[in-house]
């Protein structure tokens, strides 16, 4: 329908960069008496800014009912819907009633110009104090010094449990819903909370802040907001920002007072003052404009206005007899503006004299031309195009990066392939030929060397003398969501390695995936009392004492080391496992995977020295599919028959393998330790493994199923706890059942792997040994040098063995004097700085950074401890 002119009760609501014009009117009656009473009808009218003026959009109406002079309009604004959750424009609306009664209808206007009712309730009395809209919507009012409120949810009006004198703010805060700021009289005993600074300031102005949440229906600490002292004279207040941290409300609040000032309040303290160009302020509201600069927009009595900057608290700019002012998107900047609508004398539209700025780049006002410049569209059409440009060339460069990193993946991935090949051809002892660097547009880092001395690649390919039989067993279990492969080792075998680990290697060629599985590694050993540790070399003692560092106690020195891991008696058989997850390898329903075992074999040399030679040697293969898992094959299978928990060993190191370990010491000064027996057997359901009593096996139903304990006494009084876990839930849930059992006077401690002083003594060790390393390296050049050096310094072949005074008797024979031990200086820097090959130098990095390493992991598990 077509709109027609508005009255002189319309309102102004930006809305979407829109103003929706908003004015009560008779319906279908023309002027006169017969409009007075005719029906109540609610308009609507959008306007949009274009060319320099407003112009209508659409337009919208809703009968109200009752006669039009009884009806009115008492406020309107923008709140939450809460059906849709989308911010909508409310109009409030009066219509009084022949019984003295009032009935309100509150509004809700969609963006096909449809009005929607929220709600409608009815009173003995008229709005006209404190009335505000909010999300639901909901309408909240002051009357007779209390605070009533309604939304569609309560579908009734209902009173708040406070009594106020004004409401300063209405509003959203995080955490804490719908809340209301207000001031009322003190009362001295009804917060007990608040410090004595606030008490005095109630008790000395007689009147304080207070903050009550409406959806809580609980009251707040008000001092967050601002002092009490504030409160006889703050007139308006918008609360900024508001957040919880660490359980305590922070917020910045801006007020107005009776003093012509404009006060910052920074969780709940005054940080800055500004004084008003105008008296009787009386509300306040903000705009975020272009830089994401924060406009304080102060509205007076008078009818003038104020813009206040954030920043520095400074007036910039100020405007008199102002109608209203609007805060909107209203040029589509994507950033707020201010739209000024002052008063006309004449009783034309209530858009007729506006004017819009961000007090930078945008000014408009009414009755200027601006088809001569450049319309606010089309300025942002050019920008828009202009930016669509720069971030197609930031495409075009992302996707070309993205294209070189492809490439690039793809050629490790190539060269990772080959060189898997490769190892797997060196395992089984077949022929490998590797592509050349320029094939796949690489450089090679190594010179190619004719014949070298000492070949690495002859090193690396040649293998050990190693027994026919050295792998007793080679088994696979799944446990939960890791697959576990175990090698048993021979004894004799084992003791003459060190650095012991698997890898496994997929034996098909899938092109998805990388060939080498991502694993971890554990080193059981299994004996018949049971003690299962994780080892990853031979652990010698260190010397009683700190040895002298030199070039002829290094033999002593390796003795010693090679005489102390000889002692060392282990029982049983060693079992190396290697945990991965199963998930990405079911994804090819059937797989084949090469078990590889690296390690280190010693070897003593006639002189007493022990030398290490890495070795990589084929285990055998196993094969995953899917049908075997899915029946079962591969499960690990714990049953209870009697008292114990019938498991094979290779169950039992698959549980422990990829299980997560913890160790606790629990030590007692009053009772004995009898109770954690007491809990394993009985509450945990535990039963000791057959073959194994030391660990127990927990049958109990639930998470903690599955895991193994052993619990071991030193004395009465203190024992040690271990516990196999597959993750830190179960941990927790054991150790929570655990302190319901033990005497109040437990200490409970983790304790961390290896001794803080047994670690010190083996990285002093290992720091000795690497320097022994390094000088036994250089020593060979040293020598060289030396030798020179006393070659030339022989009786007869020196010029310093002659006399001196016969020597410089002459001119002649001082210059030769000269000459003479300028060459001697010359042959003696020569001597000094050989040049060593390049396969040598190799071979001497390598045995250097192989002790490096050993002392780096000494001091990575000493950072641990």
């Amino acid at each position: 329908m077509a709109a027609g002119p508005p009255g002189d009760g319309e309102h102004a609501l930006p809305y979407g960069g829109e103003v929706l014009v908003l004015w009560l009117a008779a319906a279908g009656a023309g002027a006169g008496a017969g409009r007075a009473e005719a029906a109540a009808e609610l308009r609507v009218r959008r306007m949009a800014l274009g060319a320099g003026r407003f112009a209508h959009r659409s337009s919208g109406a809703f009968g109200v009912g009752g006669r039009r002079r009884d009806a009115g309009i008492v406020c309107c604004g923008c709140a939450t819907h809460s059906p849709t959750g989308v911010v909508l424009p409310c109009v409030l609306l009066r219509r009084k009633k022949r019984s003295d009664a009032v009935k309100y209808l509150l509004l809700s206007l969609h963006g096909s110009n449809r009005f929607e009712l929220s709600c409608q309730f009815e009173l003995d009395y008229e709005l006209k104090e404190d009335v505000r809209l909010f999300g639901g919507p909901s309408v909240l009012w002051r009357h007779a010094d209390r605070l009533f409120y309604i939304s569609p949810d309560t579908r009734t009006v209902l009173s708040a449990p406070v009594q106020l004198s004004s409401v300063v703010w209405a509003g959203e805060i995080e955490g804490e819903g719908t809340v209301v700021l207000g001031v009322r009289t003190a009362r001295l005993r009804e917060s007990e909370a608040e410090d004595e600074l606030s008490t005095s300031d109630r008790a000395i102005w007689g009147t304080e802040f207070f903050g009550y949440a409406i959806e809580a229906q609980k009251m707040l600490a008000s001092t967050c907001f601002m002092p009490h002292a504030y409160s006889r004279v703050v007139s308006s207040v918008h609360v900024c920002k508001s957040e919880m941290l660490k359980e305590q409300l922070r917020t910045s609040v801006v007020a107005v007072t009776h003093k012509n000032q404009l006060i910052w309040f920074q969780d709940g303290r005054p940080k800055g003052v500004c004084e008003l160009p105008y008296e009787k302020p009386c509300s306040i509201k903000t705009a975020v404009t272009s830089g994401n600069q924060l406009l304080l927009i102060v509205s007076f009595a008078s009818g003038n206005i104020c813009v206040v900057r954030s920043e520095n608290l400074q007036v910039a700019s100020k405007w008199q007899k102002v109608k209203s002012v609007l805060v909107d998107d209203f040029v589509g900047s994507g950033t707020e503006q201010l739209l000024l609508l002052f008063k006309d004398d004449s009783n034309a539209d209530l858009l007729n004299t506006f004017k819009i700025t961000d007090l930078g780049r945008v000014n408009y006002e009414s009755g200027i031309n601006y088809e001569d410049d450049v319309p606010a569209a089309e300025g942002l059409q050019e920008n828009g195009l202009l930016t669509i440009q720069a971030l197609e060339k930031r495409l075009q460069a992302g996707l070309t990066s993205v294209r070189e990193l492809q490439q690039h993946l793809g050629l490790k991935k190539r060269v990772l392939t080959e060189s898997c090949r490769a190892l797997i051809d060196l395992v089984e002892e077949r022929s490998h030929v590797l592509p050349t660097a320029k094939k796949e547009g690489l450089v090679s880092l190594w010179d190619d060397v004719e014949n070298p001395p000492h070949s690495l690649s002859k090193e690396t390919s040649s293998t050990s003398k190693v027994p026919d039989h050295f792998v007793e067993k080679l088994w696979q279990r799944v446990v939960g969501e890791s697959l576990v492969v175990g090698v048993k080792l021979t004894e004799s075998f084992y003791l003459s390695l060190s650095d012991v680990s698997l890898s496994l290697v997929v034996d098909q060629d899938f092109s998805s995936i990388s060939p080498i599985i991502e694993c971890r590694n554990k080193i059981i050993k299994l004996n018949k009392a049971f003690s299962a540790l994780s080892v990853s070399s031979c652990q010698i003692e260190p010397p009683p004492k700190k040895m002298k560092l030199d070039l002829h106690s290094k033999n002593d020195l390796k003795k010693e080391v090679h005489k102390k891991c000889s002692n060392i008696h282990l029982e049983g058989a060693k079992t190396v496992t290697a945990v991965t997850s199963l998930s990405p390898l079911l994804a090819f329903h059937c797989v084949c995977c090469v078990v590889l075992l690296h390690a280190k074999k010693q070897k003593h040399q006639n002189d007493g020295l022990q030398k290490s030679k890495k070795i990589t040697l084929l285990c055998g293969k196993i094969l995953l599919s899917l049908e075997d898992i899915s029946n079962g094959k591969y499960s690990v299978k714990m049953l209870r028959d009697s008292s114990y928990c019938t498991g094979s060993m290779e169950d039992i190191l698959a549980v422990l393998a990829a299980s997560m370990r913890f160790s606790f010491q629990i030590q007692s000064s009053d009772f004995t330790l009898t109770s954690v027996n007491s809990w394993l057997l009985g509450e945990m359901e535990c039963t000791p493994f057959k073959e194994c009593h030391d660990h127990v096996f927990c049958h109990k139903a639930g998470n903690v199923y599955g895991t193994v304990f052993n619990w071991t006494l030193k004395s009465p009084f203190e024992g040690i706890l271990t516990l196999f876990c597959r993750s830190l839930t179960v941990l927790f849930q054991c150790l929570h059942s655990l302190t319901r059992v033990l005497p109040p006077s437990c200490d409970v401690k983790l304790l961390k792997s290896g001794s803080k002083g047994v670690l010190t003594e083996q990285l002093a060790l290992a720091l000795e040994k690497e320097m022994l390393t390094s000088r036994t390296s250089l020593s060979s050049k040293e020598s060289k040098a030396e030798n020179s050096l006393t070659r030339q310094n022989e009786p007869g072949k020196n010029i310093s063995d002659a006399p001196v005074a016969s020597l410089l008797d002459s001119e002649d024979k001082v210059q030769q004097f000269r000459m003479k031990l300028q060459n001697e200086r010359e042959e003696s820097v020569l001597n000094m700085n050989q040049t060593m090959n390049g396969t040598l130098y190799q071979e001497m990095a390598l045995k250097i950074a192989e002790a490096q390493l050993s002392s780096d992991m000494i001091v990575w598990r000493l950072s641990k401890s």
